[in-house]
């Protein structure tokens, strides 16, 4: 068994014996638990830089650095505590863009092949101006620092509110704490707002409608809320022009003056909500559900689903007097119950359509397609005029 003499880098007293055994890991962490440092490397007395544990030989004197470069021992009529003030705990006051920091220098060379630690490891090397009270100074913005400096003395990245992280990295990258740029990066990555093409979920839609006036018109034009849970809330007047709604929870919505011209509504459920004057031009929402939805605005501000796709829609109960359905595709869909007094029907496709218990009093079928629509029960007699060409 192999046993060695431990000093700290720079220092010749306080040594520590210890027994070399396993890997040059080991002993530097045998060396970290001893002088309560985070060991990085280990030197021998000429200062040459030992990477592999056979190169050390029984009873060496090693030196500890925590990333520093090698500093020869003082000699020992130098006193102990004078030359231990130099190396580890000598304070530097820097003047960083108008702010003064104070700090040690061995915070400061923390990171090995930093700006910093070059800058600061060895006193007056790189010959940095100084202010009138001696404070060292950097051209850099204060606020940018103060995160940097904090995670060189802890090593945890802590951001107080209000300052940008675009700028924090970019100062991490000018010293070259590599370590630290890498992190911010990730931090960065993970707070953008998702891709256009990921769905918006209910948490974040909200979070948009509490921050828009009640005046203001929302624009959600081609955005993606797939599958999302919409329900109940308020969508009055907002532009969904061609945005992707497919599969989505609208039960109970109020979306009385909603633009939803090209939107996709297949597959959506919109049972019991208000399409008072909704813009509906050319929407696809083949097999969605809008049972018991509201299409009648007392204003007389009409709905318009001109081209709508409504193959397999079920919309038993609706109140849709005057609607616009024309050449629309209502193949195989379900109607029953609705009131469609003086709707526009013309030119619609009805194929397979249940039509039975409607009112139809005063609405338009001249041009539709009726094979195999279900007249069954109609409130009100279908005249010839009404769907004749």
């Amino acid at each position: 068994m192999r046993r060695v003499t431990l000093f700290v880098n720079g220092t010749s007293y306080n040594g520590k014996v210890v027994a070399v055994y396993g890997t040059l890991a080991d002993l530097l962490s045998v060396a970290s638990t001893k002088f309560g440092i985070k060991a990085a490397n280990i030197y021998n007395g000429k200062g040459g830089l030992i990477d592999d544990i056979a190169l050390i030989r029984d009873d060496d004197v090693l030196y500890i650095s925590e990333g520093d470069s090698f500093v020869d021992p003082p000699n020992n009529l130098e006193s102990p505590h004078e030359f231990h003030s130099w190396a580890h705990t000598d304070w530097i006051t820097l003047n960083v863009g108008g702010r003064r920091f104070t700090t040690t220098r061995s915070t400061l060379v923390k990171e090995p092949e930093s700006m910093l630690a070059h800058m600061f490891r060895d006193k007056d090397v790189w010959g940095n101006k100084q202010d009138e009270q001696g404070a060292y100074l950097i051209d850099r913005s204060p606020d940018y620092f103060e995160p940097i400096l904090n995670y060189l003395r802890h090593g945890q990245l802590i951001i107080n509110d209000g300052i940008n992280l675009l700028g924090v990295l970019e100062e991490a990258r000018f010293f070259g704490i590599e370590r630290l740029a890498e992190q911010l990066e990730g931090v960065i990555k993970n707070s953008q707002p998702p891709e256009d093409h990921s769905p918006i979920s209910r948490k974040e839609f909200v979070r948009f409608l509490l921050a828009t006036p009640t005046k203001s018109e929302l624009r959600c034009q081609g955005l993606n809320f797939s599958g999302a849970d919409l329900s109940r809330l308020d969508l009055r007047y907002i532009n969904f022009k061609m945005a992707n709604l497919s599969r989505c929870n609208l039960t109970h919505a109020n979306l009385c003056g909603t633009n939803l011209e090209r939107a996709d509504l297949s597959n959506a459920n919109l049972d019991g909500a208000n399409l008072q004057g909704v813009k509906m031009l050319c929407t696809n929402a083949e097999g969605a559900s809008l049972k018991g939805c509201n299409f009648e605005d007392p204003a007389g501000l009409k709905a318009n689903l001109e081209g709508a796709n409504l193959k397999g829609v079920d919309m038993e109960g609706s109140q849709m007097t005057g609607i616009n359905l024309r050449v629309a595709t209502l193949k195989n869909a379900k109607l029953k119950n609705c009131n469609l007094r003086g709707a526009t029907l013309a030119g619609t496709d009805l194929e397979n359509c249940d039509l039975s218990g409607c009112d139809l009093q005063e609405a338009n079928l001249r041009g539709s397609n009726v094979k195999g629509a279900i007249f069954e029960e109609m409130l009100t007699p279908l005249h010839m005029s009404q769907s004749v060409r």
